[in-house]
């Protein structure tokens, strides 16, 4: 295929995963289309990758737990471009006592999670149509394979990405769509977040990865047609056999070491 006057879109592309998936896409030689929220230095991001990797960039700050605001952003990708890949991997979490959370915080982790992934999917996907082959990756997290206490929200909204996509996949099999979804565990985006996720002691330190071998595997496994990528083999066989009334209290302590730490 050729890609030279088509891109990829990347959502949450400013740092950590998804600077990473855009980088992994840019060194295919792959235009690429970085959407954030404003004041993360994308603008920089967007200049360097296209410096470094000689393809054409755009970047777009949108805050996308705005429903009007996802909309605007896929009218205008839609008009301006042909599109042959779309990384959904914008997403938000957060660790909080579910009383003590405000119902700000709540709508706007599901506004991102949930709503902004199935709509920019949505909108996006006659473009993706068009093109001779389009994929789309979703991120969900291992967290979909399990309820956490003092997450809740979280692992709700990821697994609905993770039943979407799969769903998804088997609707557009025979098309010239191929979706898949990655379950990847904590990031290593920097030292502090590496603190934080440390504290939740054994299972924290089991499924902390880095982001660019994270990117880089899925990008590969993604050409691959595999629908269901898993970057983090252990961790994944340990969520899948254990029964929930044994991991349920078990990511519920992490996560409540990591709020005491």
């Amino acid at each position: 295929m050729d890609t030279k006057e088509s891109y990829a879109v990347v959502t949450g592309a400013s740092q950590g995963l998804g600077k990473s998936f855009a980088e992994s896409l840019a060194r295919k030689k792959m235009n690429v289309i970085l959407i954030s929220l404003p004041n993360q230095h994308l603008k920089e991001v967007s200049e360097e990758i296209a410096e470094n990797f000689n393809v054409k960039t755009h970047y777009y700050e949108v805050d996308l737990s705005v429903h009007e605001n996802v909309l605007k952003l896929t009218s205008l990708l839609n008009r301006s471009f042909k599109i042959h890949i779309l990384i959904n991997n914008a997403g938000l979490g957060g660790t909080k006592k579910f009383s003590e959370a405000t119902s700000s915080y709540i709508n706007t982790i599901l506004q991102v999670n949930v709503m902004a992934t199935s709509l920019m999917t949505h909108q996006l996907l006659p473009n993706l149509l068009q093109q001779p082959q389009s994929y789309i990756l979703n991120v969900s997290s291992m967290a979909a394979f399990s309820p956490i206490g003092f997450k809740t929200v979280y692992p709700a909204s990821k697994t609905f990405i993770h039943s979407f996509s799969r769903g998804l996949h088997e609707e557009l099999r025979g098309t010239n769509v191929f979706v898949s979804v990655v379950n990847p565990g904590a990031m290593k985006t920097n030292n502090d977040v590496s603190r934080r996720i440390e504290k939740q002691g054994f299972l924290g330190k089991l499924t902390l990865l880095d982001p660019d071998k994270v990117a880089s595997y899925c990008i590969d496994q993604l050409f691959k047609k595999d629908s269901v990528i898993m970057v983090n083999p252990v961790s994944w066989f340990v969520m899948k056999i254990l029964p929930v009334w044994i991991k349920l209290p078990l990511m519920t302590n992490a996560i409540k070491k990591e709020i005491e730490g």
